[in-house]
């Protein structure tokens, strides 16, 4: 069944289940009439047996008197016109048993086996028994009846006697026979009516559905992710449709800021190359023609492109940071991270000749990347060291899980910190100093990839403070 289409299945789901209802309907309809009429039939072989002096047609003393005084087994027929020749209503069937177990037949009551529930009559062990048997009647025909054994009184001497009657089964089984021959027919009708509504319903159901695959398979040939369906409803189909759609914004903005990385990433690229290839040329110029250069200007070349291949490979290694964070594994484990912005401070320090930087540092541990969380202190660190004037001060602290790194530089300007944690963005005081832009994006990703936040702020006095706060604990679990 897997191997069908959905419409296929779908299909077949629903006619097997009006199959399934409609035979179960069918059946116990069939049953209710059985019980129907097997009720109507007992009915009329309890008002058949009930004794002498009943409707006309009932059997009487006299004709009990005649059955057991020339008492025969063997069916009685008589078509003459004596008051016992008439044929019993109904094709009824009427014998008396004796005390000995012997059938005495009556005139065209034809004749039935005697069985042991019938005995039990006779040993008076019951008053009655019902049960479907078989007999002969008047004619020697042999049918299927509905027998009824009773015992009764006939005087006030408490004459006891057992008498079977019954009546021919075919005015059941020939009406049950049509009946069931009705159900099937009219079964078969509804599984065919079945299977025809459950494809039109399939393919009304599944009209979305083909919208989203044409949609989908649009995007895979043309990869143009603009595509959108039409959310129509709240059903589950609209709502696969709408996070269809909001899948393909979402790839959509994606592909935008890949595109805008890869441009980004290019023009920042360009830049150290092209001052790079500019100083070889001149190196390489110089050995060609003969010429050498100053010995001064030589080695403002070499340091030229010594300062811009350290340009280059951090700028490399700022876009592996952001643009493959699945390219190396994460290790997300119980980090200190007290120790990891004391070894931040430590390079700070190395780095700002000149500058003092403090540090005032709590412990806390959080769960993260050691190396991600490393590489995001140093990044504003780096910042407060590279914007702090001569001879400045860094001020770095760590309580609760908020680490502050507070510089006295020249600070941001109020319209320009909505957009410092943007990928390749500089404000303009910044241009003019070495760096890629990608450093406060780093520390923007790193803050999320561990549930925390960064912000970036103005500090009174002037300078600037940025503050990075990470969920953890005081001490080690």
């Amino acid at each position: 069944m897997r191997r069908l289409p959905l419409r296929g299945r779908i299909t077949l789901l629903a006619s097997a289940a009006v199959a399934v209802a409609v035979a179960a309907c069918a059946v116990a309809s069939w049953f209710l009439v059985r019980d129907a009429l097997y009720g109507q039939l007992d009915r009329q072989l309890h008002a058949q047996a009930e004794g002498p002096g009943g409707r006309e047609g009932d059997w009487t003393p006299r004709e009990i008197a005649i059955a057991v005084q020339s008492c025969t087994s063997e069916p009685i027929s008589d078509t003459d016109d004596s008051p016992f020749g008439f044929r019993p209503p109904n094709g009824r069937l009427q014998q008396v048993v004796l005390d000995n177990g012997q059938v005495c037949t009556m005139r065209n009551g034809g004749k039935m086996p005697v069985s042991e529930a019938d005995l039990s009559v006779v040993r008076g062990e019951r008053e009655q028994v019902l049960y479907n048997g078989s007999g002969t009647d008047a004619d020697g025909e042999r049918v299927n009846v509905r027998i009824i054994t009773s015992a009764r009184y006939l005087n006030a001497d408490g004459y006891r006697i057992t008498v079977m009657t019954a009546l021919p089964l075919q005015q059941v089984t020939e009406p049950l026979r049509e009946l069931a021959l009705t159900l099937l027919l009219v079964s078969a009708c509804g599984i065919v009516g079945s299977a025809i509504a459950g494809l039109v319903i399939a393919r009304a159901s599944l009209k979305p559905v083909d919208r989203l695959t044409d949609a989908v398979e649009e995007v895979a040939r043309t990869e143009d992710l603009s595509v959108r369906i039409p959310e129509e409803g709240t059903d589950e189909i609209a709502r696969l449709g709408r996070s269809f759609n909001t899948m393909t914004a979402a790839l959509a903005a994606s592909q935008e800021r890949q595109r805008n990385l890869i441009a980004d990433a290019g023009h920042e690229l360009r830049t150290p190359l092209t001052s790079m290839r500019t100083n070889i040329d001149l190196l390489i110029r110089s050995q060609e023609t003969g010429r050498d250069l100053p010995p001064e200007t030589k080695t403002r070349l070499l340091d030229s492109v010594r300062a811009q291949m350290r340009e280059l490979t951090s700028l490399i290694g700022d876009l592996l940071q952001l643009g493959s964070p699945a390219a190396k594994p994460r290790q997300h484990t119980e980090v200190a991270f007290h120790e990891v912005v004391e070894r931040a401070v430590e390079r700070a320090r190395l780095r700002g000749h000149g500058l003092t930087v403090t540090a005032d540092l709590k412990p806390w541990w959080v769960e993260g990347d050691p190396d991600s969380l490393e590489r995001a202190v140093v990044n504003l660190c780096d910042n407060a060291v590279k914007f702090s004037p001569p001879a400045g001060t860094v001020e770095v602290t760590l309580n609760d899980g908020v680490l502050l790194v507070r510089d006295h530089g020249p600070g941001v300007s109020e319209e320009d910190l909505p957009y410092v944690f943007e990928r390749f963005w500089r404000s303009p005081s910044a241009r003019s100093l070495p760096g890629s832009g990608l450093g406060l994006a780093i520390v923007a990703q790193v803050a999320r990839e561990a549930g925390g936040d960064v912000s970036l702020t103005a500090a009174p006095g002037g300078g600037t403070v940025a503050r990075l706060s990470l969920p953890g604990t005081l001490i080690r679990s």
